[in-house]
């Protein structure tokens, strides 16, 4: 590893995208900035996300504040703070805030890319939405490329 390759960042700093993100999400470490090994963004999750697959990248998660909770395969729980969560590729899975305020947590992805989806999807901006919802038929033509396909019911 490279000395060029530090990154500090003080509280409140985030990275800059292609796409400005909302306040909600902020980017820590671009997957450009780990050569691609992982993308570190800190969430806090307002609003559902769908069930859905990642079919290449794992998703961990730290729970900052708050409780999330999590559906996984066939169970649901929540995740308060402090409560560290693996949810390895290729399983189905939800997110949503199970706490008000909404929870707080540090979301890694490996391989990175995470960030680049974000970008995607806020550049879609209102018609990946069905009655201030995310809809997945709407959405997976915006997530296939990262290999991510949410479940239309």
């Amino acid at each position: 590893m490279s000395a060029d390759r530090l990154l500090v960042l003080g509280p409140g700093e985030a990275r800059p995208g292609r796409v400005p993100l909302p306040p909600a999400f902020a980017v820590k470490a671009a997957t450009a900035d780990t050569e691609g090994r992982f993308s570190l963004i800190e969430v806090t999750l307002a609003r559902a996300i769908p069930r859905h697959v990642h079919t290449v990248a794992d998703e961990a998660i730290y729970v900052l504040e708050g409780v999330l909770g999590v559906d996984f395969d066939d169970r649901s729980f929540d995740a308060p703070r402090g409560t560290f969560v693996l949810l390895p590729h290729g399983i189905p899975h939800a997110l949503r805030p199970a706490s008000d305020p909404a929870p707080r947590m540090l979301q890694i992805s490996s391989p990175g890319g995470w960030e680049h989806y974000l970008e995607d999807l806020f550049e879609a901006g209102p018609t990946v939405f069905t009655d201030g919802r995310l809809d997945p038929a709407k959405v997976n033509p915006v997530a296939a490329p990262h290999h991510i396909s949410y479940e239309v019911r």
